[in-house]
């Protein structure tokens, strides 16, 4: 079988296609013929080598495909299951410990740039009924991420403000999660043609961040004062942020895309009675919840283009550039 493997010292270059051998599941295992991955932040870190990872790691934390057989006291899943993967597949249900944080595909354990996997059967969940492979395999970190900060950590009702920054996977599927459970939306990008797709997307209001840098008082001053800030940024953006919130609002920190530390204005902070959450994906059993959901909703993920296998180098020099609008997807049919 095919796969690509991240060769030391790593870096784009330094992705190679490879052919290897499938392995027989074990008792608890199941063997997945994988049909597609998706490009997270995460992923790239590990392929451009600032993630240290072991020789030849087989990158992608994310995965969707189809059971082709079964390991002895396997009771999850049986041939012919359409599963996809699980970030933390040691973290069934309860609170983040370090313990269930082990183990993340593409990193600390082989992951899914490979056409077959062998993987313990906790590694894996059913897929939406409703969605093709490729639409599945953008969920595990993106959609799951979005999902737990909007439903299973923040209390939003009907008609709260919820506010995501950019373009990328996690914040259009919060866009996508905040309108069905009736959230109002303001977004922001620094392209007006992305903001017209966030509009047509369901955003009620659209900020462009490069013509207004003071976004934070603006998205304040048109909502009233947002109950969410969906952050991705880090310290570049999260004094707008703190900006933007109504008293008693909350931040969630999901990514830190413009640097791992910086100032947060912390007067401005208390004053508005906010918190801050840190959210690293969810849990087995929030992955669950968000499959039920997103099958009653219909929700169809959004996905950009996608890349062949042997096109992963070209596909993060894609993600790089920032033209993407929502997922990356990947191949592996």
């Amino acid at each position: 079988m095919q796969c690509v493997q991240v060769v030391k010292p790593g870096g784009l270059d330094n992705l190679k296609v490879s052919e290897t051998s499938s392995r027989s599941p074990d008792a608890g295992e199941v063997q997945v013929r994988v049909h597609a991955s998706s490009l997270n932040f995460h992923d790239y870190l590990v392929a451009a080598g600032l993630l240290p990872v072991e020789d030849k790691r087989i990158p992608m934390s994310d995965g969707a495909g189809e059971v082709t057989a079964v390991g002895a006291g396997v009771s999850d899943f049986a041939v012919g299951d359409r599963v996809m993967s699980c970030f933390f597949p040691n973290w069934e249900e309860g609170e983040a410990s370090m313990e269930r944080l082990l183990g993340v595909p593409g990193d600390h354990e082989d992951g899914f740039a490979s056409q077959t996997v062998t993987m313990s059967e906790k590694a894996f969940s059913l897929m939406p009924k409703h969605m093709s492979f490729a639409e599945a395999a953008t969920l595990p970190c993106a959609g799951l991420t979005a999902w737990r900060a909007l439903k299973e950590e923040a209390n939003l009702g009907s008609g709260d403000w919820v506010l995501v920054q950019g373009t990328g996977g996690v914040s259009i599927f919060a866009l996508q999660i905040a309108k069905f459970l009736g959230c109002k939306v303001i977004a922001t990008s620094s392209s007006e043609t992305k903001l017209e797709k966030l509009r047509a997307l369901g955003a009620d209001e659209v900020i462009n961040y490069r013509e207004q840098p003071q976004w934070g008082r603006l998205a304040s001053e048109i909502t009233g004062g947002v109950s969410l800030v969906v952050e991705v940024g880090g310290p570049g953006t999260i004094t707008e942020s703190v900006r933007a919130l109504r008293i008693g609002g909350t931040i969630s920190m999901i990514g830190v895309l413009t640097g791992i530390s910086g100032d947060v204005p912390l007067a401005e902070f208390f004053q508005r009675n906010a918190t801050m959450s840190g959210i690293t994906v969810g849990s087995r059993l929030q992955q669950a919840n968000m499959v039920k959901a997103f099958e009653e909703w219909g929700l169809q993920p959004v996905i950009d283009r996608s890349f062949d296998l042997p096109q992963l180098a070209e596909a993060f020099r894609y993600q790089e550039s920032g033209q993407h609008f929502g997922k990356i997807g990947l191949s592996l049919s």
